[in-house]
């Protein structure tokens, strides 16, 4: 499957949500499938197939880390971005051992996240 252009933002907050989109657009995503919940995210994942995820930890319903293992059981390959106010180590090894691709704290400035997604989409598809 190619590259589709598409993210799904799996956060509760709907003001996280349109700041994350503001920063894909930037980065060249052009569609954009929103969740608000982690349910809603994994159901999402598995119809829609997005080329990225940008996954929040706490949320409502089920919580990121389960989240982001039901999507790499789904699909081995996804690209799991977890953007979080969560900043302990913890959190961090443990999003790294279920598969997640970056680990970006919410409090990141602007340009930072900006570099980071940049850089993770030029390793993956280019």
């Amino acid at each position: 499957m190619g590259f589709t252009n598409t993210v799904l933002i799996v956060d509760d907050e709907p003001q996280v949500r349109m700041y994350l989109k503001l920063i894909l657009k930037k980065i060249g995503f052009k569609y954009f499938i929103e969740a608000k919940d982690g349910q809603e995210g994994i159901d999402l994942y598995k119809s829609r197939s997005p080329d990225l995820v940008l996954l929040d930890v706490n949320m409502p319903v089920k919580e990121g880390m389960e989240v982001l293992e039901e999507i790499m059981q789904f699909d081995y390959t996804a690209v799991v971005v977890v953007i979080s106010s969560v900043a302990s180590r913890q959190a961090v090894e443990q999003s790294v051992e279920l598969g997640a691709s970056y680990y970006i704290r919410k409090d990141t400035p602007k340009a930072m996240i900006v570099d980071q997604l940049d850089t993770l989409i030029k390793n993956v598809w280019e």
